[in-house]
């Protein structure tokens, strides 16, 4: 994500980190169910309006990376060296990715995830955005007026990639392994 230049925009970006590590600190200590949107703004010492200024809902306060790592799937396509391979650039920011989320201090959020219904929902919904905003990067890319059935395939399985090789134990082999398949049926599409 790009680094706010401006005051204010430096102040707004310091407020939500302040209110999204307050949240993840309360529902990793007290439990995601026990803390609500209230608990987190007086913890925050902002108001709850503020924390919906900056969070759609409870459950966007544990995925407070989510939009930069949607942009990070979309820039792996648009930003990559003329000429390169488009599954390579995208198998390199996947790795990138997996790494921090695959991170040791990690698993207690995956943990408190894996073991609620409202952020496993989430995170099922915040996984199919991300397919479909990467599914038309590449569409674009390939000079298409929407993505096709390949598009929005190969997308789908770059973001399933993220979930496999961080449940996995060699995070790194998992997501070479998965690539390894996108590849081979990135090249049945003829591309």
């Amino acid at each position: 994500m790009t680094v706010p230049t401006g005051r204010r925009e430096r102040k707004k970006a310091a407020t939500r980190q302040n209110i999204a590590d307050t949240a993840l600190r309360l529902f990793l200590e007290q439990g995601y169910d026990a803390v609500g949107i209230r608990d987190v703004a007086a913890e925050a010492d902002v108001a709850v309006t503020t924390v919906f200024s900056h969070f759609a809902s409870k459950e966007a306060l544990v995925f407070e990376q989510d939009e930069n790592f949607e942009h990070r799937l979309a820039q792996a396509v648009t930003d990559r060296a003329p000429h390169e391979p488009l599954i390579p650039a995208l198998h390199r920011e996947m790795r990138a990715m997996v790494r921090h989320c695959a991170a040791e201090s990690a698993a207690p959020l995956w943990d408190m995830i894996d073991k609620s219904p409202d952020l496993r929902q989430y995170e099922e919904s915040m996984k199919l955005r991300h397919a479909e905003s990467l599914a038309a990067a590449i569409a674009a890319d390939l000079e298409l007026p929407r993505p096709t059935t390949s598009c929005r395939a190969i997308a789908r399985f770059v973001v399933d990639a993220h979930a496999l090789a961080r449940e996995a134990a060699d995070p790194d082999a998992a997501v070479d392994e998965v690539f390894r398949m996108i590849e081979a049926a990135w090249e049945t599409t003829g591309r």
